[in-house]
């Protein structure tokens, strides 16, 4: 009985962890995103480590995967299991932080695959913690899989697998795409919000000094009468109700919005840098030819950022591209193209194909 226990968590745990890893590997730069967050002020308040975001997140995301490939194969047992158990240790406190605390929204652990809010990731790495635990009291029990010569060379095919595969998303665009903005998405179709849809409910913390004594009144509704001196009210999100796919996105320019004008457009490129400062500058000539074949072809071309005039005037100096830049919020432009800057091909509305500034030679217009 106690052999089966422990095979079934070794079993259950390794391809748990070969699975989260490899869902991150397929987008690293998703992954950095979610770390940034963590590392920001308020969270960890580690933002010193916010520019190493993408190095941390590819070492973490290949260890993970590998850590699951030996647990497997039963190879290394020591390091693997103190490996499995630190590692479950850091994030267990690290999600329960985040969910007591209502610091980050998503864990990020399955990136956009499987979305999980803090309370189910904390509830999903206190299951892994207790079967990491029985794993690591009898790692007697782990036995190798096949001889010591295929289990590390399986091993060693996958640890080449995994730096190939990183290295490729990263140059080029995620292999697999789970996010609102994959190809064939009706953008505004995923924008709407039905009438019926659940409203957001919040919680109001009504915090009074009442003879001396600071008391706390909670409701959903308006100000409390009480006999008592007012100090503040914290607002906590109970509920976010409905939530479409595509949120805080659209065309603006000089605070107008131009979103509807834009999707109905039959045939529309958009360049789109959620920051072009940080943009890459060898990219820009490879967009230069692909705007000028997309003109050639009667599309209408425009760029898209979360950066501002000044950025985009130095933009059209250094680099000749003279395109209508609009604005929209940063986030959405990270999620539309894991690339900066990208390009994205949409007619009447509808997301046709999009690729890595790397692709810009591969465009089909």
């Amino acid at each position: 009985m106690k052999n089966a226990i422990v095979q079934f968590a070794r079993i259950f745990v390794g391809v748990l962890f070969i699975f989260s890893g490899f869902i991150k590997l397929n987008d690293p730069i998703g992954f950095s995103y979610k770390l940034e967050e963590y590392f920001g002020e308020g969270v960890l308040n580690l933002e010193f480590l916010i520019p190493h975001a993408l190095l941390l997140a590819l070492f973490i995301v290949i260890y993970e995967m590998l850590l699951g490939v030996t647990l497997l194969l039963g190879i290394a047992k020591k390091v693997t299991n103190w490996s499995l158990l630190l590692m479950i240790v850091f994030f267990t406190f690290l999600t329960f932080y985040s969910a007591y605390f209502n610091k980050v929204t998503d864990c990020g652990c399955f990136g956009d695959a499987i979305p999980l809010t803090p309370w189910q990731s904390f509830y999903k790495d206190v299951i892994l913690l207790i079967l990491i635990l029985i794993l690591f009291f009898n790692q007697k029990l782990i036995k190798p899989l096949f001889s010591e010569k295929l289990n590390w060379g399986l091993f060693g095919v996958i640890f080449i697998f995994s730096f190939w595969f990183g290295n490729y998303v990263l140059n080029h665009l995620p292999y697999f795409d789970f996010r609102a903005y994959k190809i064939s998405t009706n953008i505004p179709e995923n924008m709407k919000i039905p009438e019926d849809a659940p409203q957001a409910e919040y919680r109001y913390d009504w915090k009074f000094n009442i003879n001396g004594e600071e008391e706390v009144i909670s409701n959903q509704g308006s100000y409390p009468e009480i006999a008592g001196e007012f100090i503040e009210v914290n607002t906590v999100l109970v509920d976010e109700g409905f939530v479409p796919k595509i949120k805080d996105f659209g065309f603006y320019k000089k605070g107008e919005d131009y979103t509807e004008e834009i999707l109905s457009e039959p045939k529309l490129l958009v360049i789109s840098a959620y920051n072009l400062s940080k943009s890459e500058n060898d990219a820009w000539q490879n967009i230069q030819k692909v705007i000028e074949k997309a003109e050639q072809k009667n599309f209408k071309v425009i760029g898209l950022s979360a950066s501002g005039d000044e950025a985009i005037q130095k933009l059209q100096k250094e680099h000749n591209i003279q395109i209508p830049f609009y604005f929209t919020d940063e986030t959405a432009i990270k999620t539309i193209v894991r690339s900066n800057p990208g390009i994205l091909i949409i007619e009447d509305a509808v997301i046709k194909q999009k690729w890595h500034w790397n692709d810009s030679d591969q465009t089909k217009l």
